[in-house]
């Protein structure tokens, strides 16, 4: 009669697929956390620009009896105002500051993004009655990292709303 042994432990063909089935999952891990990170690169860059718009919407919104001063501003052209529009006109010149990052620290928040622009226009709403309303819309345009790859994506935000003097 023979003795049975009891069998135990791991072979090494069982021990091969555990290390392959464990180091496909750190890879994929890896992978993730790449993506994690490119994705994170993306909101920033949208949330600087989404914040530079409602910037220049709540300057508006503060200087709302001369809403149409505003119109037309482009932070790729000089800021050319009429003279009589002085808090238009700082609001301008420092919104296209804060844009070609020369502001007074020399830092702005726009330097993370890459050929940044922004317009703004006035546009008269008609009602009936007049309420003397305008619809304005700021818009800020630069060019993304394109999830994290080499390659230029255009990207766009537009803020819109309509303003109406007290």
């Amino acid at each position: 009669m023979k003795i049975g042994r009891t069998e135990s432990g791991f072979t090494l063909l069982e021990g091969m697929i555990a290390t392959v089935i464990l180091s496909v999952g750190v890879i994929a891990m890896g992978a993730m956390q790449g993506i994690a990170i490119t994705r994170n690169v993306d909101s920033t860059e949208l949330t600087l620009a989404t914040n530079m718009a409602s910037e220049m919407l709540e300057r508006i919104q503060y200087n709302r009896r001369n809403v149409t001063a505003y119109a037309g501003i482009d932070t790729n052209n000089p800021c050319v105002l009429p003279a009589i529009q002085t808090m238009a006109q700082g609001d301008c010149v420092q919104w296209q500051a804060m844009m070609t990052n020369q502001g007074a620290s020399g830092i702005s928040q726009a330097s993370m993004l890459t050929g940044v622009r922004g317009v703004v226009t006035v546009t008269p709403v008609v009602t009936n009655p007049p309420l003397n309303q305008s619809r304005v819309n700021v818009v800020i345009t630069w060019t993304g990292r394109n999830m994290g790859t080499t390659a230029a994506a255009p990207r766009r935000v537009m803020l819109d709303t309509t303003i109406a003097p007290e």
